[in-house]
Parts: structure tokens; sequence; C-alpha cells
């Protein structure tokens, strides 16, 4: 049996939002396995476990760049340690500049990108200096770039924190703009059911039997329950099946909308900054009682 640590219950905790008591039955009972104790606290407190999942743990913003025939783009994600220093002109500079090589040159992954030139010299070398200057580090964390079959649509929301290029084949200037800021607030994680991995849904159904075993279904039941649940979990989690945020009797698919002008969407990226990144919080007080002790052992 693996020892149980406060460290551990503490980090579970904080991924979940889960009462301690309950985080430290779970880490027991999966002897010691983070991911499998937040499936237990998933089946016994429902999405509530998960809700840490996508909180916002960096700082930074996010860039897109497009041609101006809609046919060629590019999105991209730069971190710094905090708000203050997104906000300053030659961050922002050196993000927008990025996605517009991204663009252009199409580098392969971010290597390639950092060895493109950039003013005087370099992506990296101005990256690095700016470092400098500032005292903070930023680094360049992701980027996609479109070849578009149809007509690339940005979209950037919340000081540039959320960030969506969208593929509109067909369909007007207005359908697009609805689209992207869908996207945006819906934050789909696949185009349609395709694009979701079958580790994902055989999770969603483990945990749908898990649920409903606790709740006394059926066991001839269960599979049934579970086939459920997970044709909901794709309608929540693609672009095609989720409800349109206008739609004006609360059922429009995005599918349904879609069709009804005559348009589709080829494809989609959406960037939330410092999404799955963990952030340290520092607790101010725990920092200051240490200093106190060490200074007292010193005597």
């Amino acid at each position: 049996m693996a020892a149980i640590t406060a460290g551990m219950v503490a980090e579970l905790r904080g991924k979940t939002d889960a009462p301690m008591m309950e985080c430290k039955k779970a880490l027991t009972e999966a002897d010691g396995d983070m991911v499998k104790a937040e499936e237990i606290l998933r089946v016994k407190l429902g999405n509530k476990a998960s809700k840490a999942a996508t909180r916002i743990a960096a700082e930074g913003i996010v860039a897109i760049s497009i041609s101006a025939d809609g046919k060629q783009g590019a999105i991209i994600e730069v971190n710094s340690e905090t708000d203050f220093v997104a906000k300053n002109d030659e961050f922002i500079s050196l993000a927008n500049g990025s996605a517009a090589l991204v663009a252009d040159k199409n580098p392969g992954d971010v290597s390639e990108l950092s060895a493109l030139a950039m003013g005087e010299g370099t992506v990296e070398s101005t990256r690095s200096a700016l470092v400098g200057k500032i005292g903070e580090n930023m680094s360049i964390r992701r980027f996609a770039r479109f070849e578009a079959k149809g007509k690339l649509v940005p979209y950037i929301h919340g000081g540039s924190k959320v960030g969506v290029l969208v593929d509109v084949v067909g369909g007007d200037e207005q359908l697009g703009k609805d689209l992207a800021m869908h996207i945006a607030a819906s934050k789909p994680k696949s185009l349609d059911s395709s694009g979701v991995s079958a580790e994902l849904l055989d999770t969603e159904r483990r945990i749908a039997i898990e649920k409903a075993r606790e709740a006394g279904k059926p066991e001839e039941m269960l599979e049934k329950i579970a086939e459920g649940t997970v044709q909901k979990y794709l309608k929540d989690v693609t672009l095609l099946g989720q409800v349109f945020v206008k739609a004006a009797d609360g059922k429009q698919t995005i599918e349904q909308l879609l069709k009804s002008k005559g348009a589709s969407v080829a494809g989609f990226t959406l960037f939330v900054v410092g999404e799955g990144i963990e952030k340290k919080v520092d607790d101010f007080a725990a920092e200051v009682a240490a200093q106190a002790a060490a200074a007292a052992a010193k005597k």
C-alpha cells in the first residue's frame, strides 16, 4: 500500500476542489495513483471533480495573423509570468510578429520558429533580449497554421486570453463571426466525434457505469446507460453536436445551423492561455513562517 502524504492530498484537492477527506479516501482506494483517484472522485462527486481541468494557470496572450485573402493564417500562444508583462507593448509585438512568421514561413515547431529572422536577430534572440530587459521569463508555447479550404475567421476574447481561428466554407461574414464566438464560449474539443480519443470515451463510459452501479441500477442496464452518457458527452464536446449559443429556440445545433446556411467547417483551433499549465501558488504566510523559523534556528 502506497503511503498517502499530505502533499498528495493537497495536489488532488487542487485538481478537483473535492473535500480533503474525500481526496485522502480516493488516494487510499487508488493506492496512490493520482489519475485513478481523480476518476474515483468523479464517480462519487460528478463533474465538480474535474472543473479545475479548465482553470487558467499561466499568463500571456493569444495572437492571430491572417493573409489579406483569408486563405492562410496562424494562431499562437506566448506565455509570461505575470499579466502585467502580458500587456507590455514589446511582449505583444513579439507575439504578433511570431504569429505572422508562422503564417508566412510555416515552421515545423517552436524550435524552427525560434530560429527564424526577426528584427536585427532571430525570434529567440528577440525573446531573450526582452527577458533580460523586463526581468521576467516568457516563452512561445504552441501554434497552429492553416491553409484554408474556405475562409479563415479569427476571434480574440478576454484581453487576448482566448483565441479562435476557424476555417469556414461557404456562408457569410456573420456566420463566420458567430461560429468563432460560439467556439470561444463553448470550447468544443473537436469538430465531430472522430476527433475525440477512444481513451477519453472509455473513461467517460467507465465512470458512467460505476455511477449507475452505485445508484443501484441493474447490471444488464449498465452498458445501455453508459452508451447514452457517452452520446450526450459527444454532443457536449463536439462543435457540430453543440447547441448554438445564439439559437433562438435553444435547440438548434451547430450542424443544423451550418446546413441551413449551406456551409461547413473545415477545421478550427481554440487556444486558452495557460490551459493545462500548473502554476505555482505561493503561500506568503508559510514563506514568512519558514523564514522566521530559519532565523531562529541560527541563533
